[in-house]
Formats: C-alpha cells, sequence, structure tokens
C-alpha cells in the first residue's frame, strides 16, 4: 500500500513539473487569459479551471490506459519491458533531466498558435474549456512528451494502474490554472501574486527534479547498463 502512495503522490508531482515546464506553462497561460477574458462572472472562472483540468485529465486517462493495458496485455512487450525498461530509462532520465535543469534547451513558439485555438473554442462556453483542456494536453513538447511517456506510463506499468495515475498525473498539470482561477474569482489583485509565485515555484521545483532525474539516471545506467553496482 505504501509503495502505491508514494506512485500516486509521484504521478502527481510529475503532472504538476509538466504543468510549470516551459511550453506546457504557456499553453497554461493561454488557457487563464482565456478564462479570464470570456467569463463575465468572475465565480464562473473557478468552474472553467475545474472544466478544463477535466479536460486534460479525460486525455491523459485515455492515453494512459490505452498504453497501459496494451503494453501489459502484450507477453512479449511485456517481457520486453522487464529486462530492457531499467536499461532505457536510465539515459532517458538523464536527458530529461537536462532539460529541466536548462542544460538543453528548446525553442516553443506555440502560444500564438494556443491563442487561436482559445478563440475558437470560446463560443463554446463551459464546453470550450473542457476541449481547451483536450486540446493542450495533447501538445506535446519534449520535456512533457518525456515526464508522461518516459516517466509516468512506465510508473503506471509498473503498478497496474492505468486510469489512477493517469488521472493525479492529469490534475496535476491543470493545478496552475486551477489556482489562477481562484485568484480570478477572488479578484484581479491576487493574480499578479499568484503568477509570480507559481513561477518562482515551478523554476525550483524543475531544477531539483532535474537533478534528481539526472542522479537518478546516472545510478539505473551504471547498475543496469555497465553493471557497475550489480
Amino acid at each position: 500500500m505504501s509503495e502505491f502512495i508514494l506512485a500516486a503522490g509521484s504521478a502527481l508531482w510529475l503532472g504538476i513539473l509538466t504543468s510549470v515546464s516551459p511550453c506546457p506553462l504557456a499553453t497554461n497561460v493561454v488557457a487563464i487569459s482565456f478564462i479570464g477574458s470570456r467569463v463575465e462572472n468572475s465565480r464562473l472562472a473557478l468552474l472553467h479551471g475545474v472544466l478544463y483540468a477535466l479536460g486534460r485529465t479525460i486525455t491523459y486517462v485515455t492515453l494512459g490506459a490505452l498504453l497501459v493495458w496494451s503494453l501489459l496485455s502484450a507477453p512479449h512487450v511485456s517481457n520486453f519491458l522487464q529486462t530492457y525498461a531499467n536499461k532505457i530509462l536510465g539515459p532517458f532520465l538523464v536527458l530529461i533531466g537536462m532539460f529541466l535543469v536548462g542544460l538543453i534547451h528548446v525553442n516553443w513558439s506555440g502560444s500564438d498558435l494556443g491563442a487561436r485555438v482559445a478563440q475558437r473554442f470560446a463560443r463554446l462556453g463551459m464546453v470550450g474549456s473542457v476541449l481547451l483542456g483536450i486540446t493542450f494536453a495533447l501538445s506535446f513538447c519534449p520535456v512533457s512528451a518525456g515526464l508522461f511517456f518516459g516517466s509516468l506510463v512506465p510508473l503506471a506499468i509498473r503498478n497496474h494502474s492505468g486510469v489512477l495515475l493517469p488521472s493525479l498525473y492529469g490534475i496535476g498539470t491543470a493545478v496552475p490554472v486551477v489556482v489562477f482561477a481562484v485568484a480570478i474569482s477572488l479578484g484581479a489583485r491576487s493574480i499578479g501574486k499568484a503568477f509570480e509565485r507559481v513561477t518562482a515555484v515551478g523554476r525550483w521545483a524543475r531544477r531539483v527534479t532535474g537533478v534528481v532525474f539526472i542522479g537518478a539516471g546516472i545510478y539505473l545506467t551504471l547498475t543496469y547498463v555497465f553493471g557497475v553496482f550489480s
């Protein structure tokens, strides 16, 4: 039970970490602007934020369930993962960690496209918030793809959880939007402070997690690829 609780916390943290990574953060900012500019009643902003989170969660649950169940149901794939997963995971974690600490930079220019998508969904009201969450969740960039496919999916496979862990990941990816939706509902003065705090926390969270990922990746590589600690 304690191992699964740890896995659940890790899935939620991976989602939060994804949400404050540069390109997902850009789409979340677009979503915040969409919610703030299109909702006349500030109290409805929180509802739109929750619906956006629901859209993201639906997407990650669907993808996660399909991947986990299909991989677990294929004996050859399952045997391959049991044999080579740790060998592949080590270098992959190092690569993701390098992205997170800023050793590898990727220019992301999807905010303009995201703004155009948000404008189209604006006419759909609450349904638009859900669709916006689904669309932005599918807009993978190198870091978010690495965290989802390289970290969450293997975690879900090990714990035979194709629904709960992806659900927690999806909730985590929408945390900033929900935070800002609350700020909008409380008044415009809270938004600036909330943004500064989320940005500061996100910056340090990425660095610390990146260092942990690099350390874990080096250890797994030395152990399962080179046999140093075996």
